[in-house]
């Protein structure tokens, strides 16, 4: 079908659009259309089709059956004027790491036949409002994850396109670089550009205009956030608690009539029956002595509703750490029975803390990596690890691991020294890092028999681990596919399965769920809390602040200092010393517009769905905004000061830093 250039028309359409490879349906018969100016997300589970998809509109793949138009024109017999009107950013970066700012942006504007005259104006408008002017002369190599993302989309908006087709483009990027990236899209969307864009982040799809669920190759629904949320016929019952995740696998134990998560400090009750279910948990609750405030009743946020649709079926893929501890002869981690003996800490040690470190530092040349940390952590403990990208995590994880040597400090791993003992280090530790250590020609496995040999495992005890490991993953039916085939979850599950197949008393996770989506994201986490409640110790960093939630206590690394450390919680309620104004209203993006500068008001910032307004005094700036919103006829909102979230604490802590050292965000890391 050659289709017109249809200036009234969609930006993009898609109908019965079909992806097969071999027996495998990857996208089958989905259509949707996106307007002009608008931004649609695409939100799904690893493999759901959601890449095969954007590849297919980019022209990069035929698809078997159906078609697509950008801008009007066909993406199969009309190719070379689809793209002339779109650009396509994949998951991996395409940039030049030899070649600076300034360079790659002249190079992708030779590319895309941007005429010389006007290119510097361009170029100078592009830098400055992603914040990238003052690093044009430095080699793409050498920026942060961050700021490679905000680089990236600069080459691909330098022939100002009427489509933009993003690919979870913002994986492993940290808070403030998300934000920053969610500006730029604003801008150039007010320009007129449509965006099509695929995430992993919730929140992030909550800022979309609209929405589609992809599953298995089929668009499940289409609609703005508030439309998709109707979707879920189920109510939502939450409660915090200090034992939240304690409370929560009671409750998945004990409670009927009712599905339960955890969401940091809170727990959320999906059922039917309100006041039973209301009731039934209290009771529970006040027998087993836990702390809680009380259960309200809430909106279901977009998690609540992909986790009810998607997870509803897939029984099949439960894992061993979200299933009732029971007493075990196997002495499997996840089992309920004690610590083997490979996970024992050295004798004379048991006492001591898990990992302990003293002004540790670590310096490439004239660049200071790790800034004389100091911190312990106990036996046992979930310890989160934050910091924006650049900020020395991989670098301090590197070092506690055996894998780099520090320049200064002192440091304990398990019992030994960092700094004599790094090869006994890494026999009584499990690493995972950013980068899937899995061998991708090798089978599921292969890979297991692999790590098992590296760890010194033979005869029975391997094959007991191999077991362990297919199941730990939920990949028993699947140990002959090659590694390369599974998707973004199932590598990271297999990935920790290796990585702790000798039984480890302390496990390194580097940014362990990027990318990953909410279910499989949800489900490794209960791996974490199993083995957690088993005496392991875990070390993890991460960009899902909703993951910070999930640690037991979290430290803040920024520049290579730290800033911060302290229960979620006390991070909090100590750390952050603002208030915050939550805001629900519709078209957000516009309105937070109206909202900045205003008197009494600090920052202005998209949050999910509404709004968080930061200010000195609550009272005040609510009054003012109530009364900007009078002059705009704006009715339909609610304002509510609350709790901060770990986000917020977040930037709050990292732009206190730059005041007080004169410094803004995005370094680079050693190494």
């Amino acid at each position: 079908m050659d289709l017109l250039e249809k200036k009234d028309g969609p930006a993009i359409e898609a109908q019965d659009l079909t992806k097969r490879f071999g027996d495998l349906t990857a996208v089958d018969h989905i259509g949707f259309e996106v307007a002009k100016g608008e931004i649609f997300g695409i939100v799904g589970p690893d493999g759901a089709g959601k890449t095969t998809t954007l590849r297919m509109l980019a022209g990069i793949m035929d698809p078997s059956e159906g078609w697509a138009a950008i801008a009007g024109f066909d993406t199969r017999t009309a190719t070379s004027s689809a793209k002339d009107n779109m650009a396509y950013m994949s998951q991996r970066f395409g940039l030049y790491p030899d070649l600076t700012v300034d360079e790659n942006i002249e190079f992708y504007a030779d590319l895309y036949g941007v005429p010389r005259k006007g290119r510097e104006e361009r170029f100078q408008d592009l830098l400055g409002f992603s914040h990238m002017g003052p690093f044009k002369k430095r080699k793409a190599g050498d920026l942060s994850g961050g700021m490679k993302q905000k680089l990236q989309l600069i080459c691909a908006l330098v022939h100002t396109p009427a489509v933009l087709l993003l690919d979870e483009p913002t994986n492993g990027v940290d808070p403030v670089s998300r934000r920053d990236f969610w500006r730029i899209l604003y801008r150039i969307v007010r320009e007129g550009v449509s965006i099509l864009v695929t995430t992993a982040y919730l929140d992030e799809a909550e800022r979309c205009d609209r929405i589609g669920l992809l599953d298995r190759g089929k668009l499940m629904a289409a609609g703005t956030p508030h439309e998709i949320r109707k979707w879920m016929k189920k109510r939502v019952l939450t409660l915090q608690s200090p034992d939240a995740r304690k409370i929560n696998r009671m409750l998945q134990q004990r409670l009927a009539g009712a599905e339960v998560n955890v969401f940091g400090d809170t727990v959320h009750l999906v059922c039917e029956e309100v006041e039973k279910t209301r009731a039934a948990a209290l009771n529970l609750i006040q027998r087993t002595g836990f702390e809680v405030g009380g259960i309200r009743e809430a909106q279901p946020g977009l998690e609540d509703v992909i986790i009810s649709m998607m997870g509803k079926d897939r029984h099949e893929d439960t894992l061993p750490g979200s299933e009732p501890l029971t007493d075990s002869p196997s002495g499997d981690l996840l089992s309920g029975s004690p610590l083997p003996r490979a996970s024992a800490l050295p004798k004379g040690k048991t006492q001591d803390p898990a990992v302990s470190v003293e002004n540790l530092s670590r310096v490439f040349g004239s660049f200071v990596a790790v800034n004389q940390l100091s911190f312990e952590v106990p036996k046992g403990e979930i310890f989160g690890f934050l910091g924006p990208n650049g900020a020395g995590k991989s670098t301090t994880i590197r070092m506690l691991c055996g894998l780099l040597t520090p320049s200064s400090g002192k440091g304990r791993v398990a019992g030994f020294d960092i700094f004599k003992d790094p090869e006994q280090i890494k026999q009584h530790i499990g690493y995972m890092s950013q980068k899937f250590s899995l061998y991708e020609d090798l089978t599921v496995e292969e890979n297991i028999q692999f790590y098992g040999g590296i760890y010194g495992l033979k005869g029975p005890a391997v094959k007991k681990r191999k077991a362990w490991a297919m199941e730990t993953a939920g990949l028993r039916d699947h140990g002959k596919s090659l590694t390369r085939i599974l998707s973004t979850g199932w590598k990271q599950r297999l990935a920790l399965a290796c990585a702790i197949l000798h039984e480890p008393p302390i496990i390194f996770l580097d940014e362990p769920t990027s990318g990953v989506d909410p279910l499989s994201r949800r489900r490794f986490w209960d791996m974490i809390y199993g083995m957690a409640d088993r005496g392991v110790t875990v070390f993890v960093t991460t960009h899902y602040m909703e993951e910070a939630e999930y640690c037991d206590r979290i430290a803040l690394i920024y520049r290579g200092r730290m800033i911060a450390m302290g229960t979620p919680m006390e991070l909090k309620t100590r750390h952050m010393q603002e208030d915050i104004l939550d805001i629900r209203c519709d078209r957000p993006q516009n309105i937070s517009l109206e909202l900045t500068g205003l008197a009494g008001i600090r920052d202005v910032s998209l949050f999910g769905a509404g709004l968080h307004v930061v200010t000195l005094d609550a009272g005040q700036a609510e009054k003012t905004i109530r009364e900007k919103f009078k002059t705009l006829g704006l009715t339909n909102y609610t304002i509510e000061t609350i709790l901060p979230g770990m986000e917020d604490v977040f930037i709050s802590l990292i732009e206190q830093d730059d005041k007080t050292h004169g410094t803004k965000t995005g370094g680079k890391e050693g190494p």
